[in-house]
């Protein structure tokens, strides 16, 4: 779709982050609202072939995201139960 690029975008290794624009239309009007489509890159060890897992977000789950993932982070570095073997 022509035009239909993010206004922003955010990237940290193979994770990234790109805000977008969005239209709809409320009681006659157009309303300007924005989502967030946060993506993760990766390639098989047995495959060439690049794939992308992309999740689309709302501002409201912007918050509720970030606070589950901190709990999950907490668990996994201070939990003390390092399990080993995870690639980084």
């Amino acid at each position: 779709m022509v035009g239909n690029l993010p206004i922003k975008k955010f990237r940290a290794g193979n994770i990234e982050v790109a805000i977008w624009s969005n239209k709809k239309n409320v009681n006659g009007a157009e309303v300007e609202f924005k989502t967030v489509s946060l993506g993760r890159s990766y390639k098989k060890k047995d495959e060439d072939i690049w794939r992308n897992e992309v999740i689309n977000l709302r501002k409201g789950d912007l918050q509720k995201v970030l606070l589950v993932v901190q709990k999950a982070s907490e668990e996994l570095f201070l939990g003390g139960h390092d399990e080993g073997g995870e690639e980084e």
